[in-house]
């Protein structure tokens, strides 16, 4: 960063944290990314690898323990295993843990797409499904991405996308093509480093933000910094190359809080995590932290509220 741009990001960052004392804390939170595993299941999982930090059991009442410290107790849960019956093991678990209130399943687009649909739709907590971004890419599956997101706009479920910033341009057109889906761009469409943002993401950005059915949710901040596990910098000001961007393209009524616990380790623990994005936020306003934190999640993925279930 030029000394320039040092000084005018600290200045930006002072008023920003003297706005977020100022704020009130969100009413309502909902992590919209959160993953749920055990290796020690039968067949074990296809995701994490065995002998990385992340292959261990990661359970709702692990996510509860480093989350609602922070006031945060409900999740949307998205799936990143391919087994299709990984997606039913959520659903159950679900049936068991009312903090869990979606489900974004794993269900790739082709021959058994419809079908898997259909069946897995008819449970209320089941909200969509996370397609990879370079499904979009593919010219042999062109088809395929097309009827699996009329049939997802026709059940009134939503579609994730994940991958590098390459795919933005063809997740706005598909956004156009089926203005009935909400579409939910990952992980803030893998930017980069804050400080050396991709060339490319800052017009792809804007590009898929042009379509008004597109979200973006802002999750996998601190896993996009080059530092060594659980290192990357806690300065809320070491982000605003990324959170400013997306401000200006998307506005307060598109941006969505997601945590990507647990492979948000890879970058910093979930209290660093949330303080990032909870200074932010906050100091935009009560009413832009409202909608960061569970209002815009409520539209994009019509999640199921289970507080009078408690």
């Amino acid at each position: 960063m030029n000394r320039r741009r040092f000084l005018q990001t600290t200045a930006a960052a002072a008023l920003l944290h003297e706005s977020a004392q100022a704020a009130p804390p969100a009413t309502r939170i909902i992590d919209t990314h959160t993953h749920f595993y055990d290796p020690t299941r039968p067949g074990g999982v296809p995701w994490p690898t065995k002998g990385t930090p992340l292959f261990r059991t990661v359970l709702p009442a692990d996510w509860l323990a480093v989350a609602a410290p922070h006031g945060v107790k409900e999740t949307v849960v998205v799936e990143a295993s391919p087994l299709l019956e990984d997606n039913q093991w959520i659903l159950d678990l679900a049936a068991k843990e009312k903090s869990i209130v979606g489900f974004v399943g794993h269900l790739d687009p082709g021959a058994d797409f419809a079908a898997n649909l259909q069946r897995f739709a008819s449970n209320p907590i089941f909200r969509g499904v996370r397609w990879s971004g370079a499904h979009l890419q593919d010219a042999t599956k062109q088809e395929a991405v097309l009827s699996g997101a009329k049939a997802l706009a026709k059940h009134g479920l939503e579609l994730d996308l994940n991958g590098g910033p390459t795919y933005l341009p063809q997740a706005a057109k598909l956004a156009a093509d089926v203005p009935d889906l909400r579409v939910l761009i990952n992980h803030l469409g893998a930017s980069g480093d804050p400080q050396s943002l991709r060339p490319e993401w800052k017009e792809n950005i804007r590009a898929a933000a042009k379509q008004p059915n597109t979200f973006m949710k802002v999750s996998a901040l601190v896993e996009q910094v080059k530092c060594e596990y659980g290192k990357a910098p806690s300065d809320t000001a070491y982000y605003l190359p990324v959170l400013d961007h997306l401000w200006e393209s998307f506005g307060p009524d598109r941006l969505i809080y997601g945590s990507n616990w647990p492979v948000s380790d890879k970058g910093a623990t979930y209290d660093g995590v949330f303080k990032i994005v909870d200074e932010y936020f906050r100091g935009k306003g009560s009413e832009a932290c409202e909608k960061y934190f569970w209002k815009n999640s409520k539209e994009a993925y019509r999640w199921v509220d289970r507080n009078e279930q408690r």
